[in-house]
């Protein structure tokens, strides 16, 4: 009465985490783009800083101030923030990927290691995002924008 109905196991398998591959393309495509909107954000948090700062920056520049302690001052603002962000973020992420991740039945445990990895990513973008602004207005010559003063 009942035809035999067969399946290969890793063909079950397949089924039962395709719908986990779909979803986790569809998180890979809105994960890039909200980095690339938060990094033309900070890009443009940099311009502004950097043009409303741009007398003091000539001013330390003529009083003899190297490169490197102007991008310090400019860029630790940044990861100031950044450092509180990835503070408030990791119990959240934590508590997110626990709960996603008991549904499966091989399951593995998330470490400090891979929250500090999406740390140091995250700092690595912003600094790449902000580095050409601040780099831009350290080289640039303190008589141009003190000359208006």
């Amino acid at each position: 009465d009942y035809p035999f109905d067969y399946s290969f196991v890793d063909e079950s398998f397949n089924r039962l985490y395709k719908f986990e591959q779909k979803l986790g393309a569809i998180f890979a495509y809105f994960s890039f783009l909200a980095v690339f909107i938060a990094g033309m954000g900070l890009f443009g948090l940099s311009l502004s800083t950097t043009e409303s700062r741009i007398k003091e920056i000539g001013i330390r520049k003529s009083l003899g101030a190297t490169v490197n302690s102007i991008v310090s001052l400019l860029s630790k603002e940044f990861t100031l923030f950044l450092i509180i962000s990835n503070i408030i973020a990791f119990p959240i992420a934590y508590t997110a990927m626990d709960s996603w991740l008991g549904n499966f039945a091989y399951r593995i445990e998330i470490g400090i290691g891979i929250l500090l990895l999406s740390s140091g990513i995250s700092l690595l973008i912003a600094l790449l995002s902000v580095s050409f602004q601040v780099l831009r207005s350290a080289y640039a010559n303190p008589v141009d924008s003190l000359r208006y003063e």
